[in-house]
């Protein structure tokens, strides 16, 4: 028996969120395994319910659980906030809170998709690689932060960037323990000419890469790294990076793939491991069942991967996605003429159909 931690979130986070109980449910018999999800609530819909995006009762939950399975979070309803209420600290807190330091995000083309790239259908093909972005410290969690009146009347708005030799040491064994899978060869990205903090950072991440010497260590500037990504996003394997800047290359990379919407991830500590799609809660279209479930069904595959050591319902759920887009379904967002749209919850039954 395993313990999920299931936070539907807000908007759209909801209904594709069903939609991957759905197939976790299939699977669950064909594992060996049980699976007891609890739903908690988190971001928007936990500020409606009790006054805060996330309480301590809530986290100490999810702590104990062996898995967090996470919607989305946010939504305009809740903007007026002061930053310190607002949805996405419920999402930062949980983070946190489980001490998931890097986040997993796969960047892989499905044969069927690869006309729906904005980018040439030669470039895109084939593509699959990872991004690890640090994802518990940096700019987004630095101090001193806030917004200080000035002495003439104006305002002043700053944040702190920092990183520790151990924080950056973690991410990237990690990222070269990934790469030692794959096709063993890392790319940490920084802005090391221009920031102390990225100096550090590459320091560090060539002193763990002498662990590691099967493994082939390049380095690219943020800057430039958005560029290749685009000009010729196969070069990369492992991308290993920076809280801010993963969070901007990550949904960069996403629409390489023609969709943010087909693209999981996971977030991984030590212990308790958090599973979500790339994508926000989209609150202009729920409710209206035109969500793409796709992604968040594959953050199902990757957490019976990495959290249970189940890679072959993780096999089954990738290839049931696959066998779907062969069929010619797709939702609004990678729908294209001549094949077939359906509906967020139509979807989730095609893919739930063919699990095998």
């Amino acid at each position: 028996m395993y313990k999920i931690a299931v936070f539907p979130g807000d908007g759209i986070g909801v209904e594709v969120t069903a939609q991957a109980m759905k197939v976790l449910r299939k699977v669950e018999p064909k594992t060996g395994l049980r699976f007891e999800t609890e739903e908690l609530l988190a971001g928007g819909a936990s500020i409606d319910q009790f006054g805060v995006p996330l309480t301590p009762e809530t986290l100490a939950k999810a702590q104990k659980a062996d898995a967090v399975f996470l919607g989305a979070v946010g939504g305009p309803k809740w903007d007026s906030l002061p930053s310190d209420k607002r949805p996405e600290k419920g999402l930062l807190g949980l983070r946190k809170g489980l001490n998931a330091y890097a986040n997993v995000r796969p960047v892989k083309m499905f044969p069927q998709l690869a006309s729906r790239s904005p980018i040439r259908e030669e470039i895109v093909k084939g593509l699959d690689f990872i991004i690890l972005r640090e994802l518990v410290s940096g700019v987004y969690f630095g101090s001193p932060r806030g917004i200080e009146k000035l002495p003439d009347g104006t305002e002043r708005g700053f944040n702190t960037m920092s990183y520790t030799t151990p924080e950056i040491a973690r991410i990237a064994r990690r990222a070269f323990e990934f790469a030692r899978k794959r096709r063993k060869k890392v790319t940490s990205v920084d802005k090391a000419n221009v920031l102390d903090v990225s100096q550090l950072w590459r320091k560090v991440v060539i002193e763990v890469a002498n662990g590691f010497p099967d493994v082939e260590l390049s380095h690219r500037y943020v800057d430039d790294c958005a560029m290749q990504l685009i000009r010729d996003p196969k070069q990369f394997d492992v991308i290993v990076t920076s809280n801010l800047f993963g969070d901007i290359l990550s949904d960069e990379s996403a629409m390489l793939t023609g969709s943010i919407g087909m693209l999981p991830s996971a977030s991984v500590g030590d212990k308790v491991a958090m599973y979500e799609p790339v994508h926000g809660s989209a609150p202009d279209i729920a409710g209206k069942d035109i969500a793409n479930p796709l992604a968040t069904i594959l953050s199902v595959a990757m957490m019976m991967e990495h959290s249970f050591d189940q890679p072959k319902a993780a096999r089954a759920i990738e290839a049931a996605v696959e066998k779907v887009l062969a069929d010619g379904y797709r939702t609004a967002d990678i729908y294209a003429e001549g094949t077939t749209r359906v509906g967020c919850v139509k979807m989730g039954d095609l893919v739930t159909e063919r699990i095998s």
